[in-house]
């Protein structure tokens, strides 16, 4: 299935600015607020109110100070977990990202959740070569493919050996801001749903690259719902389609991204899914990522 109803959080405990991932993450910019992290943390706490509220199983992990990883809050880059029972590790771009792998968060998932095999591809981080997880991939679960945009934190080589190892077909392109800048996530411009995809193909320079993706979500059954590059600046790419206990279908974003969103957009999502958005500012402007970032999907077996 495309979606599931468990999602890992991490409480952050230090949350900031880090100066580590700002040279090739454009969505961020250090905040002047006095408390970054009480303020990041009031808006997690909500966040996590808001999933369980609405159905949601959280799994919250507290982060501890000590190694100190500011970027904890986006497990999704570390960490996917896949419904044959498999884990995979990825290779991360800085080195105090690389910390937030925590083998004892994972023998804690084995209390509720069935762990068959663990794939750690970190040993690419001494070649130098980079796969952030589902910020690095999109994946469509349902037809096994991968669209990833690449970048400095998406190499081409460690994305074809994941496909190798799990099954899928790749979709690589070049993505760029409205700058030209590369975009250093394929998550902040498209998101796949079970039945559509947002995406910000303006960002997809190259024609045949661009043709190629659409073909290939077209072929899948998907409606595509484009965005902005103007809308992608504030999130509108970063959402997940989640399901609660009672199997309703929601849509999770940020409420900057929601209040980007066209009227037309809003009723286009609103035929799959039911919205629903928290406030992230405080995360979204220091960390340079917004709710599905947040969001580590458990499509791992139930025990």
């Amino acid at each position: 299935m495309q979606t599931t109803n468990h999602i890992l959080m991490i409480r952050p405990v230090d949350f900031k600015f880090n100066e580590q991932t700002a040279g090739n993450n454009k969505f961020q910019v250090a905040s002047t607020e006095s408390d970054v992290q009480k303020a990041a943390l009031k808006e997690f706490d909500a966040f996590v109110t808001l999933l369980q509220q609405n159905g949601v199983d959280v799994t919250v992990i507290d982060d501890t100070l000590e190694p100190e990883t500011p970027d904890s809050i986006f497990p999704n880059n570390w960490v996917s977990f896949h419904d044959d029972g498999s884990v995979y590790l990825y290779p991360m771009f800085s080195e105090n990202r690389r910390l937030e792998r925590r083998n004892e968060i994972l023998e804690g998932l084995k209390n509720h959740f069935e762990v068959n095999h663990i794939s750690d591809l970190s040993f690419y981080e001494q070649q130098h070569a980079f796969l952030e997880g589902t910020g690095s991939m999109v994946l469509d679960r349902t037809n096994k493919i991968v669209y990833a945009c690449l970048s400095v934190r998406t190499d081409e080589e460690v994305l074809n050996n994941f496909c190798m190892l799990t099954g899928y077909e790749p979709v690589a392109f070049q993505a760029v801001d409205g700058s030209n800048f590369p975009i250093y996530h394929t998550n902040v411009m498209m998101c796949i749903g079970d039945r559509f995809a947002v995406i910000c193909l303006d960002s997809i320079k190259d024609t045949d690259e661009r043709l190629n993706v659409t073909i290939s979500l077209k072929g899948t059954g998907k409606e595509i719902i484009e965005i902005s590059l103007e809308q992608m600046n504030r999130f509108a790419g970063n959402m997940l389609q989640v399901n609660n206990t009672e199997d309703e279908s929601l849509l999770v974003m940020s409420e900057q991204a929601y209040l980007s969103l066209t009227a037309e957009q809003i009723a286009a999502l609103e035929q799959y899914s039911r919205i629903i958005y928290a406030p992230l500012y405080t995360i979204e402007k220091n960390g340079g990522g917004s709710a599905r970032c947040m969001l580590a999907e458990i499509h791992l077996p139930i025990k």
